[in-house]
């Protein structure tokens, strides 16, 4: 009986300290106050060989892994195919590197497109002329930027979610992405998700959250405002979220809309990083549909 009460107490001490420590972590992230570097990136610039007239520029965004994944050197390869079909690039660490953010929480996308708006005024580049390439939160942002900002002639986004979704904190209650100070509406993390989050099951964690159909709806990436040809690739089985259902979602909307532009979407075979091994259809997609703009001087519309 005493061995009884023992466990009931020790059972009892455990919740008690876990509901103190789940308080201390939501009240860790203060939603009323933009974290350290609100606003900052960190961007590295290639500029390729010389050319005899001004680059369009491609502009690239990892995923949550965070820092400049497209200047390390896992990706030298993938850049050196973009700048040899003739294009500058620009790589942008929007969290997790020094002088940003360190956490993907409400990263401002004024500060990301301000960063683009520089490196196209760089000698040799083509800043009428600039598309987006990103691959999962990466393509989230890639998404919203070329939504909310018609000076985006294009966009291909890798594994992309089609709303915005709850930021990377500890706390788990604020956005991933703001606008000139305001936190977009985002699909929130639910208490029903808890057990998969500390089991690391990511799967699950998104389709409790992807379940909730209200916000998924209100977080919505309005990707009929895109100014330019989207182009989406998509994993059949992908173990952190259905990019290929959410994929088929947005080119559902664009449909819907009449959107005037070039649209696709190729699902790839396999799991979350199986696409990266295609990006070559990103780059005949962008030859197709985003060159002739480009020799013709873009026709999007500077803000």
């Amino acid at each position: 009986m005493k061995l009884l009460q023992w466990l009931l107490i020790a059972v009892a001490t455990v919740i008690v300290l876990l509901a103190a420590y789940t308080a201390y972590l939501i009240h860790s992230v203060d939603p009323d106050v933009m974290p350290e570097h609100h606003g900052k990136v960190a961007v590295e610039f290639f500029p390729g060989p010389p050319s005899a007239s001004p680059k369009p520029l491609v502009v690239t965004f990892g995923g949550a892994e965070g820092r400049n994944a497209w200047a390390s050197d896992r990706w030298a390869g993938e850049r050196q195919a973009f700048l040899d079909a003739g294009y500058a690039l620009l790589t942008v660490a929007y969290f997790g590197a020094p002088g940003t953010p360190a956490a993907l929480d409400r990263i401002a996308l004024e500060g990301v497109h301000g960063a683009i708006v520089e490196a196209g005024q760089t000698p040799g580049v083509d800043g009428r002329c600039v598309a987006l390439v990103g691959g999962s939160k990466g393509g989230e942002l890639a998404l919203l930027l070329a939504s909310r900002y018609p000076d985006i002639d294009a966009v291909a986004a890798i594994v992309p979610g089609s709303a915005v979704f709850v930021g990377h904190t500890a706390a788990f209650t604020t956005s991933s992405f703001s606008h000139h100070g305001e936190s977009l509406p985002f699909v929130p993390l639910p208490w029903s998700a808890t057990g998969a989050l500390i089991a690391g099951d990511k799967r699950r964690v998104f389709d409790l959250m992807a379940a909730d159909k209200d916000a998924m709806a209100r977080a919505a990436i309005p990707v009929e405002q895109i100014q330019g040809p989207v182009f989406l690739l998509s994993a059949t089985r992908d173990e952190l979220w259905d990019s290929k259902g959410m994929s088929d979602a947005m080119i559902a909307r664009l449909d819907a809309h009449g959107f005037p532009h070039a649209h696709a979407h190729v699902a790839i075979e396999g799991g979350h990083v199986a696409p990266t091994e295609h990006l070559h259809l990103v780059r005949d997609f962008l030859a197709a549909h985003f060159l002739p703009r480009v020799a013709t001087g873009c026709t999007a519309t500077t803000p």
